[in-house]
């Protein structure tokens, strides 16, 4: 310890050193230790094997792309457009104010039945009933089966309840919805009833906003006086105007499109919105990928400046730290649950990549599939695809070889989306086949595997991606299928404790099924297939840069679902990509 160094302890008993300097008080919390993710090893791995060894063993298997600014919450998915507290100074917390050390890490050897489903590795010994919440927040956490906090909710709880605004880094599923609607709802429910929103939420995605309302409807069990609604694109606006002059509500949950829509367009919400007493950014990393900076502002213009601003994200790059300064007050505190160093997807999840030649693809899906399916019976699997109508041919293709799947994307209607995620969110011995839609942020409980068909956009996708298995603590494994000349991507990942799996041995049976099963598949959405991979693949620098080379590509990504000849595109669809007059395409 330094001369001045005080040591404290936290309410789980850590030990803390709290440091003083110029501008902020850091403190370092020591980590705990923790199993962690298994070595790099360059010996290859059955994936067949692996997938079944995560049963056999008792579920403990061993082993940027930047997009354009889009309409409200779809994606651009076809490529044609191109605890540590620290105390900020100024404006926000400065790259050099963040403190040197560990985050507190947890023993995963704790149980977690009394947790709600949380796996004892994310949570503390600190319960929430050692928290300053009402007696009505605390009825309502027990009822969800809640106990004890996790690492996020303890790093986060007290210093929110305090009126503080708070820039947290958190991995995903670690519990912190929870830690963010806790708190504010206790906060709401000492305000007199009115018909302004008091607490606004903004998330990134459709999928996200629902379960955050569904959370908080969870923790609002016994406030009988606070109401949460949703809003979000792909659903009528009069709807959406109806119901909240019939009923105003005090939550609101909302996607940055679509909330801009109501600010424009539905009479007295204005208003309604100047009542915002805390104001929280969920996947605020995500909402500024996607191009929602501009209307995030906006909102915040018209929302009081007298409020507390939360922030959550995953990753705190410069983007993030720019709108922490726009949205939040002077001196906010950063709060950091990530320990420096540590792996950015979870330990419990075992990695594996294949390579294969794109005419395999299928065939080799199917069969990991199959064999997945045959060693777990609570299978619960995420298939995701680069593009919406990829995803659609995948998503047929299996369907037709009689696998029980469900399908989601942004081509789909918002109330298919929603009743889709919500059946597998509930269920098991599903499989969904899912755009980007279903990567980030969204709870999907007890996956059992994912794989990733085809170049994710960037490290940052593989890794949510990966993120919706092995979700709080529970193993899970994850498989990236990649063609030869994609296999650059893995320079990006080779942190990651990622291994080289064995293509399996594809036997006739399973060939000429999915042969018979792309025959059965509508030619339409083969060419509609063909027509978003080209897009997709043609936004990538790398590969986009030899056109002669892409137009191979594709023609070899078409053979794959059965067609002699490449589909002919559009010309329009051909200039927007860039692409017109390039030889070995056909336009109509």
């Amino acid at each position: 310890m330094a001369a001045g160094d005080l040591l404290l302890r936290t309410q789980s008993g850590l030990p803390v050193l709290a440091r003083a300097f110029p501008s902020c008080l850091c403190l370092r919390v020591p980590a705990r230790r923790r199993r962690g993710a298994p070595p790099l090893t360059a010996a290859k791995v059955d994936v067949a094997d692996a997938v079944g060894r995560r049963v056999r063993s008792g579920g403990a298997a061993v082993p940027k792309r930047r997009r354009s600014r889009r309409d409200a919450e779809e994606e651009e998915e076809e490529g044609l457009a191109f605890s540590r507290v620290v105390t900020g100074r100024g404006r926000g917390v400065r790259e050099e104010g963040v403190a040197e050390g560990e985050a507190p890490e947890f023993d995963a050897a704790k149980s977690g039945d009394e947790s709600g489903g949380v796996d004892g590795s994310y949570l503390s010994d600190t319960r929430f009933d050692q928290c300053a919440i009402s007696p009505l927040s605390l009825k309502a956490v027990k009822d969800a089966g809640y106990e004890r906090m996790t690492q996020v909710q303890e790093a986060t709880l007290p210093v929110i309840l305090q009126g503080e605004d708070v820039l947290a880094k958190a991995k995903t599923g670690t519990g912190k919805t929870v830690a963010f609607l806790l708190p504010a709802i206790e906060l709401l429910s000492t305000l007199p009833r009115s018909p302004s929103i008091n607490l606004l939420v903004i998330c990134p995605t459709r999928e996200l906003a629902n379960q955050v309302a569904a959370e908080a409807r969870k923790l609002l069990k016994y406030h009988r006086s606070l109401g949460v609604q949703v809003v979000i694109g792909g659903t009528k606006l009069p709807q959406e105007q109806r119901s909240m002059q019939s009923n105003p509500c005090q939550i609101l949950v909302a996607t940055p499109g679509r909330l801009k829509d109501h600010l424009e367009n539905t009479p007295g919400f204005s208003n309604r919105i100047k009542g915002v007493k805390v104001l929280v950014l969920d996947e605020a990393d995500r909402l500024l990928d996607m191009g929602f900076r501009r209307d995030i502002e906006k909102i915040i213009a018209f929302i009081p400046k007298e409020r507390q601003t939360l922030l959550f994200s995953a990753t705190v790059p410069e983007e993030v730290r720019q709108i922490s300064h726009v949205a939040m007050k002077r001196g906010y505190k950063f709060i950091n649950t990530v320990k420096e160093g540590d792996e950015e997807t979870h330990s419990q999840v075992s990695q594996m990549y294949m390579v294969a030649p794109l005419d395999l693809h299928f065939s080799i899906l199917y069969n990991v599939l199959k064999k997945h399916i045959a060693e777990d019976a609570d299978y619960k699997v995420i298939v995701f695809c680069t593009t919406a109508m990829v995803t659609k041919l995948v998503a047929e293709v299996l369907s037709q070889l009689k696998l029980n799947i469900r399908e989601i994307h942004s081509r789909k209607s918002q109330s298919a989306r929603t009743k889709v995620s919500d059946e597998f969110r509930k269920s098991k011995g599903l499989i969904l086949v899912s755009s980007d839609v279903s990567a980030r942020g969204v709870d999907y409980p007890d996956v059992t595997l994912v794989i990733q068909v085809g170049l994710p956009a960037d490290r940052e996708q593989y890794i949510h991606r990966l993120g919706r298995t092995g979700r709080k603590g529970k193993d899970g494994l994850g498989l990236l299928l990649l063609a030869p000349w994609e296999t650059y991507f893995l320079n990006s990942v080779q942190d990651l404790s990622v291994s080289q799996a064995v293509v399996p041995t594809i036997d006739s049976s399973i060939q000429t099924g999915v042969k018979d099963a792309l025959g059965r598949v509508e030619t339409k959405s083969k060419e509609s297939a063909y027509q978003a991979w080209l897009g997709y693949y043609n936004s990538n620098k790398a590969i986009s840069r030899d056109k002669s080379r892409l137009v191979r590509l594709a023609e070899e990504f078409s053979q794959s679902m059965g067609l002699a000849i490449p589909p002919a595109i559009p010309k329009l669809i051909l200039r927007k990509m860039g692409l017109n007059n390039v030889p070995g395409l056909r336009s109509v």
